[in-house]
């Protein structure tokens, strides 16, 4: 796959307009088609330089819109490694959605995602930068405005929290792995229509606990709320996973609540002996997160599900 900035793009996009001829034949299709493959961005926002790591699939045209998908790393981590590591190139290529690292900046000497909860003090506006990102990608690819999804690995995941929360008109699901909920993003969460929530997160979690902490909410908080938001049934349907492989020391179930507004869910997989990983990458290997989570987000617009 080329890798090129957008800067390069952009430059290379003037310079053939300037240069076209305006008698060119009107059959010839698409002149200028999308550069596909991973390209290096940059944007500012709020002055800061911002990075991201765009994957755009070969079969992308520029001529339907489609889903756009962005997936944010852990605290300490980077966009590379959140590609590598918990990774939907594959999937992107087969069902022909792009996706979106973004990265971080750094506080207390660690890139983060400003959440909250241990990263009180830090003073970027994240959720006005991805709003940014999302309207700058969207003015070069063509983009299902109804279709953009985020989902992220521990930081990343309390990042797609907050955006559910605080830029809900432009999100239509989220999932979160090895993530929570701070206690600022709980206490001040506003959605604007209901919101399809996955949450994956092992009971063996040492990093984010799953029962919580004074900085980040207790899982089962943090469904209970989603489910009362979105008027889900309070009885949920569990279903165990088979535990193909034995020597990952834990299992899967899912515990789901239908039924909610606009018939979205929420949804939980339980991660019985489950430590801070992305499963089906490492950790736990009888799930892959990456396809459950696209299986997930494709059921939804933001409206709700797709007919």
């Amino acid at each position: 796959m080329k890798t090129v900035s957008l800067f390069k793009l952009f430059f290379i996009v003037i310079i053939f307009i300037g240069c076209s001829d305006s008698g060119t034949d009107d059959t010839e299709t698409n002149p200028n088609p999308p550069v596909t493959g991973t390209i290096n961005g940059t944007l500012t926002f709020d002055g800061i330089e911002r990075n991201f790591i765009l994957y755009v699939p070969e079969s992308h045209t520029g001529e339907t819109a489609v889903s756009l998908v962005l997936n944010f790393h852990g605290y300490t981590s980077d966009a590379a490694t959140q590609m590598q590591y918990c990774d939907f190139r594959s999937l992107a290529d087969a069902k022909g959605f792009i996706i979106v690292h973004p990265q971080g900046t750094v506080y207390n000497g660690a890139t983060h995602w400003n959440v909250g909860g241990w990263t009180v003090g830090s003073t970027v506006n994240d959720v006005g930068f991805t709003e940014a990102l999302i309207n700058h990608i969207s003015d070069t690819y063509k983009i299902n405005a109804k279709k953009v999804y985020a989902t992220g690995m521990s930081n990343g995941g309390y990042m797609s929290f907050l955006l559910a929360c605080e830029l809900s008109t432009k999100i239509a699901a989220i999932a979160s792995v090895t993530g929570s909920m701070t206690p600022e993003t709980y206490e001040n969460c506003n959605p604007q229509h209901p919101m399809p929530i996955l949450q994956m997160h092992g009971t063996a979690d040492t990093v984010v606990p799953y029962n919580g902490a004074s900085w980040t909410k207790p899982i089962e908080t943090v469904l209970q709320y989603w489910v009362q938001y979105n008027n889900c049934d309070t009885t949920p349907i569990t279903v165990s996973f088979a535990d193909t492989n034995t020597t990952d020391g834990s299992t899967v179930e899912t515990i789901t609540y239908n039924n909610g507004n606009n018939d979205v869910m929420t949804k939980h997989y339980k991660i019985t002996g489950g430590a801070h990983t992305w499963p089906g990458s490492w950790g736990n290997m009888d799930i892959n997160a990456s396809n459950e989570i696209w299986e997930f987000f494709s059921q939804y617009d933001i409206n709700g599900l797709i007919e």
